[in-house]
């Protein structure tokens, strides 16, 4: 928690340009090379309960890391998630009949965004929940378009700063103090585990700047890019996995069956519905799950994993899921010139308007 193609804001099981709303009557929202086949026809299934499906996914993602990292080294659950999510789109693209992307130059851009987008945050998710607990680790997430804030105003002349969205992120900052602490002295709290989380959240934030400076106009489907984008984070996780892990002696069954749902299901089949609610609701609308991820994942990290809960975390994580909603708010005119990404892990990337984890 976005994965190839320039996103909106923030996820993740999410790097596309997320396509605006299409008024009633419109023709169908379509990447810049013409209509996107995998949007265009109409889910029979509501789009209320396909964006609660999406959320409660990318809610337990970070569970499932969790629950990863009891029997595999966070580089064979980082692999595994990207080998599993990667099938599930390999077969999307076949049964759509999409054209991978080509030419050398998309190429390189894809392995670049793959890296940022995939390899590195999903890695120091998992890296950062062998000490730190889920819930913490779906709040981190959750800071992405905060992060992505400070890199616009930087890196992205159209992306001009108001004074709510500044405000946004100051709001953002208090939360995130508030949840790890302050003023105890962020007593009892594993910096390693906590930096390498906002780390992950800060690695989408750059991928998406990479991404729509790189990608934007490019005539492939968001579905294709995707696709591609995940098998080249796949290729880099094989070469490195082998490289820092041994092969498992054993394969306890609950971690694999962790690993396999966190690709299929938090990876693969996420991307899908996100790009299907994109499609149709709008980029507005669909990166509201970013505000929905962290509330599940602490919930279910209370709930199933019974991880503590103190008071000062669901009070910062409202702050800074305040502070997030301010900083992507826009005029009515910016907003009709910017499409911008949300916060999959998330992350994935590639047309994921939240975060994929």
């Amino acid at each position: 928690m976005t994965t190839a193609t320039p996103p909106r804001t923030g996820r993740s099981g999410s790097a596309s340009t997320t396509p605006p709303r299409t008024p009633a009557g419109a023709s169908a929202p379509t990447t810049p090379g013409g209509p996107d086949p995998a949007v265009s026809r109409r889910p029979a299934i509501d789009w209320r309960i396909r964006f609660g499906v999406l959320s409660l996914i990318w809610g337990f993602s970070f569970l499932l890391i969790k629950v990863g990292t009891h029997g595999y080294a966070p580089f064979q659950v980082t692999f595994g998630r990207l080998f599993f999510g990667t099938a599930v789109l390999a077969v999307a693209i076949a049964v759509r009949r999409e054209r991978l992307p080509r030419g050398i130059r998309t190429w390189g851009h894809l392995t670049v965004a793959a890296f940022i987008l995939n390899a590195v945050p999903f890695s120091l998710f998992s890296y950062a929940e062998l000490t730190i607990p889920s819930t913490l680790a779906g709040i981190c997430n959750a800071t992405s378009p905060l992060w992505g804030m400070l890199l616009s105003l930087v890196a992205l002349s159209e992306d001009r700063p108001t004074r709510r969205r500044v405000g946004g992120l100051g709001l953002g900052f208090i939360g995130v103090l508030t949840v790890l602490g302050a003023w105890q002295g962020f007593s009892g709290l594993d910096f390693g585990g906590t930096a390498m989380a906002l780390l992950a959240s800060l690695s989408y934030a750059v991928g998406w700047v990479y991404v729509r400076r790189t990608l934007a106009g490019n005539g492939s489907s968001h579905l294709s890019l995707t696709g591609a984008q995940l098998f080249m984070a796949t290729v880099q996780l094989a070469v490195v996995t082998p490289l820092f892990t041994d092969l498992p002696t054993s394969f306890p069954v609950v971690p694999l069956l962790a690993v396999i749902t966190l690709g299929s299901l938090g990876t693969g089949l996420a991307l899908l519905i996100q790009y299907g609610l994109v499609a149709e609701v709008g980029p507005t609308t669909g990166q509201m799950v970013t505000y929905f991820v962290p509330v599940i994942a602490t919930a279910a990290g209370v709930a199933v994993l019974s991880e503590p809960l103190h008071w000062n975390t669901p009070v910062g994580a409202v702050i800074v899921l305040v502070g997030a909603a301010l900083t992507q708010s826009r005029s009515g005119g910016a907003a009709a010139r910017n499409v911008s990404p949300p916060a999959e892990p998330k992350p994935a990337p590639a047309a994921a308007p939240a975060d994929q984890p």
